[in-house]
């Protein structure tokens, strides 16, 4: 189950099946970024692609078009982008149109494009399943940064997260069993309408496949803590830090960085750097650079001299793979060079050594003396201190002995923003103990932390990551058979006793790049079983955050503190 494969193949499909000739492909904003995520422009327009144009954009409804051109349509089936389309084909722009929906269309909308259809250009209309965003192989997300409203599910989110998860399933070419988190309404809910898609649809869903296959929903709520932590491998510490946006992150706020690496692309289909170090850690990665510096030095220093024209042929021969080395260069030593230097900047290795001490070990009186030291030190952000709390108030939120008050009364006197000191209540609410239906904190079971040295970045003497997230414990007890169908029953009238070989798990409220690191080591050591991650969104610690703040929007905050007696009396503008 490879999703880039997936996207990549439906992709193929529409730019070769057409007839030859130049084209134009027509885009709107979500398929833009489908197609963005698994090929460059420079690749696109190597399938005869003349031109990309968006349906939704102003200037392009002004446009005249060129009507010896074919138009390759690729748009989600929405009722702005049908209703668009019947406006573009009264009036066709050009000559011939092969439209391509990435997921199921009504037969009502194809028979109104038919009706608008009067000058009979509409050559092809096809349903392409590629209604996600493939993050890496076997990692996608909806793109969905918020999906619930007051705890339930946004309306638009849900419909596109059953649209999604269906448009997975067809392209991957499966027709999962499907399974829920038992207490989270919104994974129920979810897996009930994808499975009645699923049986309306059953002519679609007719695949001979070996063996079964299965859809677990779970909820985000269930695993707190994972998007809270500060990261230490490169994907995962680039979006932490910087913040990755559709394999794009946005340097342009960093002082001393170039004017052309002011966005850069991550992306593994089209970096081998980023792709072989994608889960490195950071000591790994600051020796990769290093290497990746040498092979460039001295490939420069093999083309100073061009005596003759044979070197200069072999200077042009190599110049695209020479330049595109020279690209990745600077694109990587600056990337890794901002990382390193605010994890030096903000304490981050003595931040993520609490952290972690906090998510594997039951300690209060340390714990609490270590949260106590690192909130009071001025070189920690503000939103680490805060982090640090909140890892704090879910770990020990049912001790005798809690203090999460007078831990948030020390981050108001340090001057916290009133936003981060709700966020730790909404956090509470949003995902406290009443909220889990496992036990993040389990003292019998914790493992005790161990220091893992990592060599490479000078002043890097080690890091703390023994953190697993408890999608790893959940995917074990899957393989062993040891899920229980109480915590995580079967939608409809399907028996649970089987043995899938091929899993798509989803998180509903986001998943993360340190769940993804899980999926990638697990499919290494279970070659037997294909595992599948996917996620409303990719969370880093700030877009959890907003998540769990646009969960209680407009609702008053004495209400949210249901669960939290013991922060009654803190105060709250």
């Amino acid at each position: 189950m490879n999703v880039i494969g997936a996207v990549k193949a439906y992709v193929d499909k529409m730019t070769d099946e057409s007839e030859p000739g130049m084209k134009v492909l027509l885009m709107d904003k979500e398929t833009t970024s489908i197609i963005s995520m698994v090929y460059s422009q420079s690749e696109i327009q190597q399938k005869e692609v003349f031109l990309l144009e968006r349906i939704d954009s102003p200037n392009y409804a002004n446009s005249s078009g060129l009507r010896y051109l074919k138009c390759l349509c690729f748009l989600r089936p929405t009722q702005e982008n049908i209703q668009a389309l019947c406006t573009e084909l009264q009036n066709p722009k050009y000559g011939a149109y092969y439209i391509y929906f990435s997921n199921i269309v009504a037969k009502a909308d194809i028979k109104m494009l038919a009706e608008y259809d009067e000058q009979e250009v509409v050559k092809e209309v096809l349903e392409l399943y590629v209604d996600y965003l493939a993050v890496n192989p076997h990692l996608f997300s909806l793109g969905i940064p918020s999906c619930m409203e007051k705890l339930s599910w946004s309306r638009n989110a849900l419909q596109r997260s059953v649209q999604g998860l269906v448009s997975v399933a067809l392209s991957l070419r499966k027709s999962p069993i499907i399974r829920y988190q038992a207490n989270s309404k919104l994974a129920k809910e979810l897996g009930t309408r994808v499975d009645d898609i699923m049986n309306k649809e059953s002519s679609l869903f007719d695949f001979k496949q070996a063996g079964h296959s299965l859809l677990i929903i779970l909820d985000r709520r269930d695993d707190p803590i994972t998007p809270l932590l500060t990261q230490w491998t490169y994907q995962a510490m680039v979006h932490e830090l910087m913040t990755i946006n559709n394999n794009r992150v946005n340097l342009s706020s960093f002082s001393g960085v170039p004017k052309e690496l002011s966005e850069v692309v991550l992306s593994a289909e089209q970096d081998a750097f980023y792709a072989k170090n994608i889960f490195m850690n950071y000591g790994e990665i600051g020796q990769n650079i290093k290497q990746l510096m040498d092979q460039f030095q001295a490939k420069a220093k093999s083309h100073q001299k061009i005596e003759s024209i044979a070197d200069m042929k072999s200077f042009v021969e190599s110049y695209p793979q020479f330049k595109k080395l020279s690209g990745n260069v600077s694109k990587h030593v600056t990337v890794v060079g901002e990382l390193s230097s605010m994890v030096h900047k903000y304490h981050l290795l003595d931040v993520s050594e609490v952290e972690q001490e906090m998510s594997s070990q039951n300690d209060h009186s340390h714990h609490l003396s270590s949260v106590k030291k690192l909130i009071q030190d001025e070189k920690i952000r503000h939103h680490d201190a805060a982090k640090l709390v909140m890892i704090y108030a879910l770990r020990y939120q049912n001790h005798s002995n809690n203090e999460t008050s007078t831990l948030i009364e020390l981050l108001r006197k340090r001057g916290i923003s009133e936003r981060l000191l709700k966020d730790i209540v909404y956090l509470l609410e949003y995902a406290g103990s009443h909220a889990r239906q496992n036990n993040l904190f389990n003292a019998e079971e914790a493992v005790k932390i161990t220091k893992r040295f990592f060599k490479g970045l000078s002043g890097v003497d080690n890091v703390y990551t023994q953190h697993k997230p408890l999608l790893h414990d959940i995917l074990e007890d899957l393989v062993k058979s040891k899920l229980k169908d109480m915590l995580y029953p079967v939608v409809g009238n399907r028996s649970s006793g089987f043995r899938a070989q091929d899993i798509i798990v989803f998180i509903v409220g986001g998943a993360t790049y340190e769940e993804s690191l899980t999926v990638h080591t697990f499919n290494k050591s279970y070659p037997n079983f294909n595992v599948l991650l996917g996620g409303t969104t990719i969370h880093n610690s700030n877009s959890f955050l907003e998540e769990i703040e646009n969960a209680f929007r407009g609702e008053d905050m004495l209400s949210v503190r249901k669960h939290t007696k013991h922060l009654r009396n803190v105060r709250f503008n």
